[in-house]
């Protein structure tokens, strides 16, 4: 962890910094400012992770930290300190982790930074959870996933030819003549491809992946031929809008 500690006075500022390297754990880094202007380009240039920042400095208060970072992302966290109590419900309107008063505690100091800790820790692992889910969106968009007793298949949309309702089951029917029975309804994986256009619903019991339709036989009502050669009736409602589709596509 990287730790800038600003302050204006050079007895506080070596306290402070003789107390992280004896008592602190996983201090690798710690710089020093005399004031805030000077602070603000060290945060800038070397992204600190934890601040600890004095309040009361002859030039600028310490609260005033963020007026430096306006419309920035603020990705480091404050421990304010000061001799001062009365400073503690501004320094926690500012967003502070923590607030120490001088003389500076050595076991209040590890808590300190303990806390920071794990705030970072858990804001890492939010940050890689949320790259995994991008990351399996980004999947969603040409993958359907296929919950097997084994495990999870995951099926490109391509390699779909048509989906087919077994009561509370659906068969999935795929271009390499294999099929596989899932648990779960038709309903579920057309609401899941409802923004996909080459899927489409002829039937109350099929959904099918147009782009493998072979033919449109019109006998005994319309009838689908799917490139496996299976027939797939179209429900007498939705047979002139699935015709005036053709007319105008084709």
């Amino acid at each position: 962890m990287k730790v800038l500690i600003i302050d204006d006075e050079s007895h506080a500022r070596n306290v402070l910094a003789t107390l992280l390297e004896e008592e602190c754990n996983g201090v690798e880094n710690i710089y020093q400012a005399t004031n805030l202007s000077e602070g603000v380009s060290i945060i800038k240039s070397k992204k600190p992770q934890l601040i600890l920042l004095d309040i009361e400095m002859p030039q600028q208060s310490g609260l005033e930290i963020l007026d430096y970072f306006k419309g920035e992302p603020i990705d480091f966290k404050i421990v304010f300190t000061t001799a001062y109590n009365q400073y503690a419900i501004e320094a926690f309107k500012t967003s502070a982790v923590d607030y120490l008063l001088k003389p500076i505690d050595s076991d209040e100091l590890k808590s300190a930074v303990n806390k920071v800790k794990v705030i970072s820790e858990n804001l890492s692992v939010k940050d890689k959870i949320l790259t995994l889910e991008k990351s399996f969106q980004q999947l969603a968009l040409n993958k359907i996933a296929l919950d097997l007793p084994r495990g999870i298949k995951f099926i490109s949309h391509d390699k779909i030819l048509f989906f087919e309702a077994d009561g509370v089951y659906t068969k999935v029917h795929l271009v390499n003549g294999s099929s596989e029975t899932i648990c779960k309804t038709l309903k579920h994986f057309t609401d899941q491809l409802a923004d996909k256009p080459l899927f489409y619903k002829p039937h109350r019991s099929y959904l099918i992946n147009l782009k493998f339709m072979d033919e449109l036989i019109k006998k005994d009502g319309i009838h689908i031929v799917m490139q496996n050669k299976r027939t797939i009736p179209i429900a007498r409602d939705r047979k002139d809008a699935f015709l005036k589709m053709i007319n105008n596509t084709f």
